[in-house]
């Protein structure tokens, strides 16, 4: 083998490529049957297999698609505890996560029992961690601050954690307090946690209810619904006592944020539909205030503005600095008030893109040597790297090179690094983490999360170890399959399909999410124009022509900063893109976002 053979492969390996979707042809024919035209059939087909739903309602969403609390298990349990507690006039604690789902669990939590539930403000204490030198879940700084509160609560309901948590848990119950846990991350093998009053979980291996998909912030939803009829049936509230359905708009933000199966799940369908359609009333002050910061072509809100503007803004703030202005920001009561959050939401989340921009640059480098190694998985140890960034790099990670990645720093406990990972399609993130303990158990003490997103704790000392059993239970997911960075594409559009009347065709299908992403379309193009933009000259504009049709096309990030352009005047290009409606004073016009693009040839 030549000396050069083995780098040249893993540069091929590493290269993008736009691979057409495979599309389920069984289904493709009853989404025509249903009435959607050729393309939406097309879309349809190529983002779902088997649906656990019918095809109706996932293609027409409706509240009606959503199950019952009630079969939630433990659900009944939790909500009577609840109930008394508003009853007696307990202390209340509200302990969730610090991310998109834990802040909008706390909304919902807490604007239901203080404004349906008659609860007084100052009965309810609001828990939520410090990503940094608390931790994540119902971690021993929190049970600490819990236990000073004075008054101090009689109940705990957890939102978007707890499942994980027992000995702080059994601490909580030794100092006479219980805890309701609502959760949707999957469980330990040794079952829910026997310490807390409830667990309401649809991870639970022995809970029936029909999606264990949704997110933390609907579990939370589902429970507050079910106290609500318990009140009602003990002659404790109103039967006028409105519903919690306003609360939707919340909790579509959570279920988009925080990358829950958008796919075949109806429940998280109807929700960020309806959501949508409350947000956009624009009843509520932050809703009001982030559409007057992102300016008046942004509205209507889509799950993409929930995706990539609301959600990065909240989790700023988590990432650098406690969560509570993102709290208050939600919870706002005027504009006035919103958009002084929203303001530091805004200054944090700049800032976060600084020390992103840094980090990723630092992690390709320590990746490289791992993938010329012939890695199938990363884990790149950042001693520098700033914690509160680790997941959205190693997203950036999985994007450039098609691997499942951790990325690690230092933890404040020491000795121990804390990580964030993300996965691709294939490898199920839990799954391997529970194989990677059972191998090397002294290397993961502490692990979580979900098919594509997980935490977990690593002493330093057992790095290597990680490494490697989590590089063995990548390996038994994978079997011999190639991983490489890839776009799957939804084929070609002709020249006469290339007008703003599809968007409206494709909208129809929304939401679009994780396991149910937007149209992306390859084509060629003849490069009409090209021009550098953005402040540091890295976002490449460009007019693409297809026969008689021209249009405006933009590549975000195409270059590094002094880069020239990749192509010039006249040349034929192959990309990948998505269709996007450009507004402009009041103006629309059809904008094609380039997500890759090579010479035709290449």
């Amino acid at each position: 083998m030549p000396a050069d053979a083995a780098p040249t492969r893993i540069v091929d390996s590493l290269r993008r490529r736009i691979r057409p979707r495979a599309r389920h042809e069984g289904l493709y024919r009853e989404a025509l049957d249903a009435g959607l035209t050729e393309l939406q059939a097309r879309i349809v087909a190529g983002r779902l297999d088997a649906p656990r739903a019918p095809l109706e309602a996932l293609i027409r969403p409706a509240l009606k698609y959503i199950e019952h609390p009630g079969k939630l298990c433990d659900s009944r349990r939790a909500a009577e505890r609840i109930a008394r507690a508003v009853a007696e006039g307990e202390h209340i604690g509200v302990l969730t996560d610090y991310d998109v789902d834990g802040i909008t669990s706390h909304v919902v939590i807490l604007r239901t029992l203080t404004e349906l539930f008659g609860v007084p403000a100052g009965h309810v204490h609001s828990l939520i961690g410090h990503r940094i030198h608390d931790g994540y879940g119902i971690s021993l700084p929190l049970v600490e601050r819990t236990l000073a509160l004075a008054p101090r609560p009689s109940l705990i309901i957890s939102a978007d954690c707890g499942s994980s948590d027992e000995p702080r848990l059994a601490r909580l119950r030794e100092a006479g307090i219980d805890v309701v846990v609502t959760d949707h991350h999957a469980l330990p093998a040794e079952g829910p946690p026997p310490s807390a009053h409830a667990v309401v979980n649809p991870s639970r291996s022995d809970c029936g209810y029909p999606d264990n998909t949704i997110a933390g912030c609907m579990v939370s939803w589902l429970l507050m619904s079910l106290t609500r009829a318990v009140l009602i049936e003990l002659g404790l509230l109103s039967p006028d006592t409105p519903k919690l359905s306003p609360w939707l708009s919340y909790v579509a933000l959570g279920t988009v944020a925080d990358c829950v199966s958008l796919g075949d799940s109806a429940i998280n369908r109807a929700v960020v539909t309806l959501g949508l359609t409350l947000i956009n009333r624009m009843d509520e002050p932050c809703w009001r205030a982030m559409a007057e910061w992102l300016g008046e072509d942004s509205t209507p809100f889509d799950a993409e503005t929930l995706a990539f503007q609301m959600g990065p803004r909240i989790n700023a703030r988590s990432r650098l600095d406690d969560p509570y202005a993102a709290l208050h920001f939600m919870l706002a009561r005027d504009d006035a008030t919103a958009r002084r959050h929203l303001a530091v939401l805004d200054e944090d989340n700049q800032s976060r893109k600084s020390i992103e921009a840094d980090m990723v640059e630092s992690a390709r480098a320590l990746a490289r040597a791992q993938l010329e190694a012939g890695a199938r998985v990363l884990a790149v140890h950042l001693e520098d790297g700033h914690p509160g960034v680790q997941g959205i790099v190693a997203s950036r990670l999985v994007q450039s090179w098609g691997r499942p990645t951790f990325v690690l720093t230092p933890a404040a406990q020491p000795g121990m690094l804390t990580g964030s990972g993300r996965s691709v399609e294939g490898v199920h993130l839990r799954n391997a983490l529970q194989r990677a303990f059972e191998l090397a158990p002294e290397a993961l003490p502490r692990f979580g999360g979900h098919s594509g997103a997980a935490g977990i704790g690593v002493p330093v000392e057992h790095l290597a170890a990680f490494r490697e059993a989590l590089t063995r239970a990548v390996d038994e997911q994978l079997g011999e399959r190639e991983l490489y960075p890839q776009i799957l594409s939804d084929g070609a559009l002709d020249e006469t399909q290339l007008q703003l009347a599809i968007l409206d065709e494709l909208e129809a299908l929304a939401p679009f999410g994780r396991e149910f992403e937007a149209p992306l379309f390859e084509g060629r193009f003849l490069v009409e124009k090209t021009r550098l933009v953005g402040a540091e000259g890295n976002h490449l504009m460009m007019d693409l022509s297809s026969g008689a049709v021209t249009l405006r096309a933009i590549w975000f990030r195409a270059v590094s900063p002094g880069e020239l352009p990749p192509f010039g005047l006249g040349e034929t290009i192959r990309c990948a893109y998505r269709l996007s409606r450009n507004r402009w004073r009041g103006r629309e016009s059809l904008q094609l976002m380039i997500e890759h693009a090579e010479m035709a040839d290449a």
